[in-house]
């Protein structure tokens, strides 16, 4: 029981690592365009 226990612990361990290594690590940017829209002003 105790070997199963530990090896639990050390994959829950080894996951939480991973996750923060992926999301230090990782290129999460989103692509950047430039967007140009015309304005049309309704002047009286």
């Amino acid at each position: 029981m105790g070997r199963i226990l530990m090896a639990a612990v050390a994959v829950a361990v080894l996951g939480v690592i991973g996750l923060a290594g992926y999301a230090y690590l990782g290129d999460m940017t989103p692509p950047q365009t430039a967007v140009t829209q015309p304005v049309i002003l309704n002047v009286d």
